[in-house]
């Protein structure tokens, strides 16, 4: 059990975020590997409608999965460093896992129902959106609260960061 009589135990804002810096070959492989972590688990989650109609399951739609697998994976690249590019810089809360469940919804969707171009391109459109307004936020939130200069460069819920 926590003891909040003591000031320095009390939860702060700024142990929720994220800051990663470091190589730009680091933020790559971090990018490409989520990317493909959200493209099977949104593969799996539509296998079912994709297998065959031996089972008694109708495909989703007629038509090939690769191109919005393709689609997919381009939009999650775009999204992903869209979010590492900004965690790199200021606190950004759960980058990863903001990015990986926006995508793994985004792909079971299109797997599901496979939308025609304009409806894929809005789909598109609207993961990386809602992917720059949550490092929108964590940018605006650093500008309003500044981090203390004095601070370590990574923060984590357990106060790990805190030098004690």
């Amino acid at each position: 059990m926590m003891d909040f009589a003591d000031p320095e135990d009390l939860p702060d804002a700024d142990d929720e975020g994220e800051l990663r810096p470091g190589p730009l070959w680091r933020h790559a492989a971090w990018v490409l590997g989520v990317t493909a972590a959200a493209l099977l688990v949104g593969w799996f989650l539509s296998e079912f409608r994709l297998g065959a109609p031996d089972f008694g399951i109708p495909a989703a739609a007629p038509g090939s999965p690769w191109p919005l697998l393709a689609v997919g994976g381009v939009t999650g690249l775009a999204a992903l460093g869209l979010l590492r590019a900004t965690a790199a810089r200021v606190l950004v809360y759960g980058p990863g896992r903001v990015g990986f469940v926006l995508l793994v919804i985004g792909i079971r969707l299109a797997l599901a129902y496979r939308p025609g171009a304009p409806i894929l391109a809005a789909g598109a459109a609207a993961v990386v959106l809602c992917a720059a307004a949550w490092a929108g936020q964590a940018v605006w939130q650093e500008r309003r609260h500044p981090a203390p200069a004095q601070a370590t460069p990574t923060r984590s819920r357990n106060g790990a960061g805190r030098g004690r």
